[in-house]
Parts: structure tokens; C-alpha cells; sequence
């Protein structure tokens, strides 16, 4: 009773998305109901949740809201004894190519400071499938594919499943006793925490599991968490399976590792406008060009950026410089390259990219970086 290809089949299934199409909706304002096999929408202009029905050809639809989201329906039926249908998630960070806005991941895992979860589940009975709670490490750090390592926590289990691999002991992790799991899917390694018992809540240390993982070997601290995500894996049903609320959050201020080839982005101020960004534009009939000016009003050096926006409908980028672009439409996160990744404060750090538009032009309404809300020049 393993689920043996989840990762290995959402290889291909999201590689298809290229040729197919991966559908981001506007961010959630009220409720958007997805049915795209691969469709995905913003939360509060942080987080993505995603349908993410990659084992299944019957339809499958969630209703997201602005703090999570709700299952209303779930038509395909999966071998108990393999793998899952789906994993309808919410996530901060990168997955398959498409990063939550403004995140500061990847991260490598020796500069993080803190990084911290809540989630609050609504469940159900009479269906198969687990409510996981999933982090994602690689070496290095990647924004597209398959991680190299997954920790999953099992914060409810029902029906006869069980995670990849075979049961190794127990573990006291964040206070609580798990039943722990180890093995492999052929794409990845897995290490899982089974709860004893449902939990319908809770707020913790992320670093919890990844301090577990690595003193077991599976990782070490030069490599980077690329995205915390919750939500379900149903085998069989699920409507009525709800993310109601879901939160995290990376900070940087770990001790530095001198062989970093590049410094991860951190905010010395988190939530708050450290940052003022200046968005000049030339443009035309239909097309601009966009240089972005990112200056750091804090009173602490900003080491690595990602700068977060969303482009009006009809824009598309065509091409960039000074930066490393994560999306091309709607959602889009610019990171720092080699160069330009230390902004000390009273300093800035410039990029630029050329789009096309349709209909009137329009800028961005806002920006953050890692995470905080920065004002317009």
C-alpha cells in the first residue's frame, strides 16, 4: 500500500503542462472555483492553491477562498494499494515552474533564521486520503521539478494507505509523537510523519522536521527548502475536505556558509516597507520596456531579493535583464542574479524586462520584496 509514483508521475503530467497549458487564475478575491487539471490562483497575494489532479482523468474541483480552500467535487477512484489521485495544496514557494508571489524561496537551509506554519482542516468521513502537510529540499536551489527530498506530515489518515517506504520508529518532533516513515518513490526520498490521531489544527516550527530529517542523514544544511505546502491526497472521495486557513513563513538569519555561490534571499524586516521600488516604462502600441529600481530603505543590508508583482491582463514578458524571472504573466517573482543580490541599506538594485500588452496600459498595482509590502517612488 504505497504511493509509489506520485512524484514520479507528476514528472510528466506537469511536463505536459508546456504543451497544455497551466492555467493561473487571478488572485482570489471572493470565492474562484478551479476545475483545470492543473489550475491555480493566488491567496492574499502570497500563496498559490492548486488543483493538481495529476492521477486522475475525471474531474476534480475546489472552491478557493481568501484564506484556503474547499474540495466540491472529486470523481476518480484510486488504488488503495498505490498511489493517490491527486494533491490539491496552497503553498508558499516554488513548484513545477510557478513561485507564490514575493517568496523568498528557495532558501539554503543553513541561512534560515526561522521558518514557521499554521494550518487549520476541516474533514471528513466515508472517503480515503490523508490531509499532508508537505516540505520540499533539494541541493540546489531549483524552482522547477522534482525535489530530491520530500518530508510529509500525515496530520490525518483514513482508509487502509500508508505512506511510502516502511515504518522506522517513532520520533518526538514539535512536541508531538509520530510514527515515522522512510523510503523512496524512484524520483525522490521520503521521510513521513504519521499522527496518531487526526489533528485538526496547529502552529509550528517547520524547522522541526527539517532538523529531524537532517540529523537522520537524508539531508544537510547546504541544502535549500524550496516551498511548505498543505493539503490533501484523496484515493477515493474527499468533497468537503478543507484548507481553511494556511499560513508560513521563511526568515533568513541563519549563519552564513561562505561557499554559497549566492546569497539567499532574507527581509531584515518582514511585513513591513523596508523597500521602495521606482517602475519606469517606455511604451508603445503594444509593447513597453520596464526598468525596475529596487531601493533599500531599512536600516540592514538585504542579501538576495525576490521582488513580487502581478502584471495587468493582456501584459506578457518577452525578455529581461539584471534578473531571474519566475513566471511570465499574471503572477511574476524577479530574483536577483550574481551580481546584484546584496542591497545595502540606503542602496538599490536595478533590472529591467521588455512585454508586450493588450487594451489600455497599465502598471503593476504593487510590489514586495520577500515578502514585505514596499512603497512606490
Amino acid at each position: 500500500m504505497r504511493r509509489a509514483f506520485r512524484s514520479l508521475l507528476a514528472v510528466a503530467l506537469f511536463g505536459a503542462t508546456a504543451l497544455t497549458g497551466f492555467v493561473l487564475a487571478q488572485p482570489a478575491q471572493a470565492d474562484t472555483l478551479i476545475c483545470e487539471q492543473y489550475g491555480a490562483t493566488t491567496i492574499g497575494g502570497r500563496y498559490i492553491a492548486m488543483n493538481n489532479r495529476w492521477g486522475g482523468s475525471n474531474e476534480q474541483c475546489i472552491n478557493v477562498t481568501d484564506t484556503g480552500f474547499r474540495i466540491n467535487s472529486q470523481q476518480n477512484v484510486g488504488n488503495t494499494s498505490g498511489a493517490p489521485v491527486s494533491y490539491p495544496a496552497v503553498y508558499l514557494g516554488c513548484h513545477y515552474t510557478r513561485c507564490s508571489p514575493g517568496t523568498n524561496l528557495p532558501m539554503r537551509v543553513s541561512s534560515i533564521g526561522s521558518a514557521t506554519s499554521s494550518i487549520s482542516y476541516t474533514y471528513v468521513s466515508g472517503a480515503t486520503y490523508n490531509a499532508s502537510f508537505d516540505i520540499w529540499l533539494d541541493p540546489s536551489p531549483r524552482t522547477d521539478g522534482v525535489n530530491a527530498q520530500e518530508i510529509m506530515i500525515w496530520f490525518n489518515r483514513q482508509g487502509s494507505i500508508q505512506p511510502i517506504g516502511s515504518a522506522v520508529g517513532t520520533a518526538n518532533v514539535g512536541g508531538r509523537t509520530w510514527e515515522v516513515w522512510r523510503g523512496s518513490n524512484g524520483s525522490n526520498a521520503v521521510v513521513s510523519y504519521v499522527a496518531p490521531s487526526p489533528i485538526n489544527s496547529w502552529s509550528f516550527s517547520v524547522l522541526d522536521f527539517v532538523n529531524d530529517v537532517k540529523n537522520r542523514g537524508a539531508i544537510t544544511d547546504s541544502w535549500y527548502l524550496t516551498s511548505i505546502q498543505a493539503g490533501f491526497e484523496p484515493w477515493i472521495g474527499g468533497v468537503g475536505l478543507a484548507v481553511n486557513s494556511f499560513s508560513a513563513s521563511v526568515n533568513g538569519g541563519g549563519p552564513t556558509n561562505p561557499t554559497s555561490p549566492s546569497p539567499s534571499p532574507s527581509n531584515p524586516n518582514p511585513g513591513t516597507a523596508s523597500c521602495r521600488v521606482t517602475y519606469a516604462t517606455n511604451v508603445w502600441n503594444s509593447g513597453f520596456t520596464a526598468n525596475v529600481t529596487v531601493a533599500n530603505t531599512g536600516s540592514s543590508a538585504i542579501n538576495g531579493w525576490a521582488l513580487g508583482f502581478t502584471l495587468p491582463s493582456g501584459q506578457s514578458i518577452t525578455g529581461s535583464w539584471g534578473t531571474t524571472l519566475s513566471g511570465t504573466s499574471g503572477a511574476v517573482t524577479a530574483r536577483n542574479v550574481s551580481y546584484n543580490g546584496a542591497i545595502a541599506a540606503g542602496a538599490s538594485a536595478s533590472f529591467g524586462f521588455q512585454a508586450t500588452y493588450s487594451g489600455s496600459f497599465a502598471s503593476p498595482p504593487a510590489f514586495t520584496l520577500n515578502g514585505a509590502t514596499c512603497t512606490r517612488a
